[in-house]
């Protein structure tokens, strides 16, 4: 059964001659029912507003509101992809607003009432960047509930990895010390159109109330940003850049001096991040 009366999206994408630019990391998953299936994975939607990043021609969209969103502000930066949003905006009278804008520069907060949930098929040129944004507001917990995304698979394994995994660095750590982490669907190029060179896959991920492990988030982020920049090197090379003495401050909180960062968990490290911000002046 179609999930509303609107037209498929390849009559559509034919009809107002879109065809997914690759400077803008587009590539357009046309099967309503698997858009559906990825809605679905948010959760609860009806008394949410949710945020979708990069709609193109309004598949995702559909499948948000189809399954009951409250209302979904699409922000799009293709002005060729607002007449097929809009004419979905008719379909779904008051709960579709579209902002023509650079997801990476509007303030999404002045359009949003919570509850807030985010899903997208994120444009991979911008997805990490999104994301990592996203995960490190100034206050916590953010603005947003939960986050429901698509990207690349090896972007995902990154998000998910644990200590010792070859995937595991600085998102790993960023996404899991406040929020729950998993991946929740996998889809093979053929799905979209263009088809990529890469398999994605959906991640889900759950804003906690507050950290699992209690550390300073800027403190963390670069004692994070420092050890993985040189992933290779021991910790007591890779930390020098910031730490006057980097063996002291590892063995205090039993960290092997010469252990390497993708060996180390998430707790160790905001460990380190609380020893480390005890001893600034």
């Amino acid at each position: 059964m179609p999930i509303d009366p609107l037209p498929p999206l390849r009559e559509v994408i034919d009809r107002h001659d879109l065809r997914a630019k690759k400077s803008l990391g587009q590539n357009f998953l046309l099967d309503l029912n698997l858009t559906s299936k990825i809605a679905r994975q948010a959760g609860d939607l009806t008394d949410c507003d949710v945020l979708e990043i990069g709609p193109g021609p309004g598949g995702l969209t559909r499948g948000l509101l189809a399954e009951g969103a409250r209302r979904v502000l699409a922000v799009e930066k293709d002005p060729r992809c607002l007449a097929a949003l809009q004419e979905i905006e008719a379909a779904y009278p008051g709960r579709l607003t579209t902002l023509n804008a650079d997801a990476l520069s509007v303030d999404v907060t002045k359009h949003l009432t919570a509850p807030i949930k985010i899903a997208a098929n994120l444009p991979y040129n911008v997805g990490t960047e999104l994301l990592v944004r996203w995960l490190t507001p100034k206050e916590w917990p953010p603005f947003w509930d939960s986050l429901t995304l698509m990207f690349q698979k090896e972007v995902a394994q990154r998000i998910v990895a644990q200590p010792g995994d070859k995937h595991y660095g600085r998102l790993a750590i960023l996404a899991q010390w406040r929020c729950d982490a998993k991946i929740v669907m996998s889809l093979p190029p053929e799905a979209f159109t263009p088809a990529p060179k890469v398999h994605s896959a959906v991640v889900h991920l759950t804003a906690l109330q507050k950290p699992k492990f209690e550390a300073d988030a800027k403190t963390l982020q670069s004692l994070v940003a420092a050890a993985f920049n040189q992933r290779r090197k021991m910790l007591r090379s890779s930390l020098k850049s910031i730490l006057p003495d980097p063996e002291a401050a590892l063995t205090a909180v039993g960290i092997p001096p010469t252990a390497r960062a993708e060996e180390i968990s998430i707790e160790l490290f905001c460990a380190l991040a609380r020893h480390v911000k005890s001893t600034q002046v």
